[in-house]
């Protein structure tokens, strides 16, 4: 259950923050409400099954359950903590879209035969019912050899998941390892390299001798 917050600001926020309540909005199909959950319910919620797709029920002080799922959340920048979120009221029979982690599992056989498995995409977007979005996608890149790529087309997503990304993206790949070779001296470059650092030399050397008054040239004398 969340609380109705009516007083607000940053004060108010760090208060409810020091009482283990992180301060956060319920957007729904009315005006937006300023609410405050507990830190430990939200991290139960959000650490089950559904991940960070799962669908809350949450009740404002006592009222009737709004079926709602994460929308947005603020970190600590240093701590690393939840210190504001925003849930979205949804309706459990329309599709909404939501950002999926997609993860790779197993070991390439691109990577036996010595090349480097690169994982260009995270996660994907998907279309589906709220409580038919799935917590990952798992993709296993056993079978991927070396100069093989992976893409969106082959994830296997169930009946009920609609990709929204272009199914042709690339994400995963295994290649060849990268080495960076030292760049050669070309002996031209050399020389002017040799020139320049002597002519530097020089210069700095005139103007030292310059500023103490011993360039080299006859000096004149008043008196």
């Amino acid at each position: 259950m969340v609380q109705n917050r009516s007083i607000l600001g940053s004060a108010e926020a760090r208060r409810l923050r020091r009482q283990g309540l992180i301060p956060g909005v319920l957007y729904g199909r009315g005006e937006p409400v300023a609410i405050s959950v507990g830190e430990r319910d939200l991290r139960a919620a959000l650490t089950g099954a559904a991940g960070a797709n799962a669908v809350l029920d949450v009740v404002v002080d006592g009222g009737k359950s709004h079926a709602s799922v994460l929308k947005e959340f603020q970190l600590h920048p240093i701590r690393g903590n939840v210190v504001h979120v925003d849930l979205q009221e949804v309706r459990l029979d329309q599709p909404i879209h939501a950002t999926v982690p997609l993860h790779v599992v197993g070991e390439s056989a691109g990577a036996k035969e010595g090349g480097v498995l690169t994982q260009a995409l995270t996660e994907i977007n998907v279309e589906a019912l709220p409580l038919d979005v799935p917590a990952v996608v798992e993709f296993d890149v056993s079978d991927l050899h070396l100069g093989e790529s992976a893409h969106l087309s082959q994830l296997e997503l169930p009946d009920a998941v609609k990709l929204l990304d272009d199914p042709e993206a690339v994400f995963a790949s295994v290649t060849q390892p990268t080495r960076e070779a030292e760049p050669e001296a070309v002996e031209g470059e050399e020389e002017a390299a040799v020139g320049e650092e002597a002519a530097a030399e020089a210069a700095a050397e005139g103007a030292a001798d310059a500023g103490s008054g011993e360039s080299g040239e006859p000096g004149t004398a008043e008196g």
